[in-house]
């Protein structure tokens, strides 16, 4: 059993590492066009928050044989942070004032469980007290893509939920699903086995609507070929003109 758990949070490592860094092609394209376009930025504090209380779950003095835990999602908390300093210096004024908001809102939320739990709780409260703060916002960073999942729904394209942000979030809930169960750790089940089965959610919406250009296309390519059309029309007009002038 032992065996098991160490291979399957060796695996969860892995996978986590893949959901923390898939996110990279989006900021290639934020970072390239000078713009969020119609990303979310929920998701990222969210992500944060999550990782920072999973990381002082899993250290020694709040639950034992959890340091898998902490390990990834420290390196989870780092990657994070960039991720939503990136996304505040290119979004709109209104949309970086709210992640703005929920960033400071998630470093204060932290700061709380992490004091409270350090200086007035010990043993099993302690654990308990983390453990439920933990897969409380595991739950909601597993939930903030439903926005996304929406956008895909409503305009039938999957352009603003990532393929590959789908994936590790089905492998990653998945494997730290089974982590707790064989650890029997409800704290690291619970959250996990929810994001298992959302990310297997999104899974089904990419498959169902990756081969749709989606609303916003349709209409993009409309407007376009209206365009080359009245271009077409006024090449035609001046070639047009010339040969009245030669006659």
């Amino acid at each position: 059993m032992n065996i098991a758990h160490t291979i399957f949070g060796v695996f969860g490592n892995a996978t986590a590492l893949f959901l923390f860094l898939a996110p990279s092609i989006t900021f290639k394209r934020i970072i390239k066009n000078k713009s969020t376009e119609q990303f979310s930025g929920i998701p990222y504090p969210m992500t944060l928050l999550n990782c920072l209380l999973s990381a002082w779950y899993g250290l020694p003095f709040v639950s034992k044989d959890n340091t898998l835990v902490s390990t990834i999602n420290g390196t989870g908390a780092v990657i994070e942070t960039i991720y939503v300093l990136i996304f505040l210096f290119y979004a709109p004024k209104k949309e970086k004032a709210k992640i703005f908001g929920i960033f400071t809102a998630v470093l204060a939320v932290f700061a709380t469980v992490a004091l409270v739990s350090l200086f007035a709780l010990h043993g099993n409260a302690r654990k308990l007290f983390c453990g439920i703060a933990a897969t409380v916002f595991s739950i909601i960073m597993y939930a903030s893509p439903l926005s996304i999942m929406r956008l895909v729904i409503k305009t039938k394209s999957v352009e603003y939920m990532p393929f590959f942000l789908s994936l590790f979030v089905f492998l990653c809930g998945t494997s730290w699903f089974v982590y707790g169960l064989i650890g029997r750790d409800p704290f690291v089940a619970i959250p996990n086995g929810f994001g298992c089965a959302l990310g297997t959610l999104q899974l089904i919406l990419y498959f169902i609507y990756c081969g749709n250009k989606g609303e916003k296309s349709a209409v993009a390519e409309k407007i376009e070929k209206s365009v080359e059309m009245k271009d077409e029309e006024k090449k035609q007009n001046v070639v047009n003109g010339k040969q009245d002038q030669q006659v």
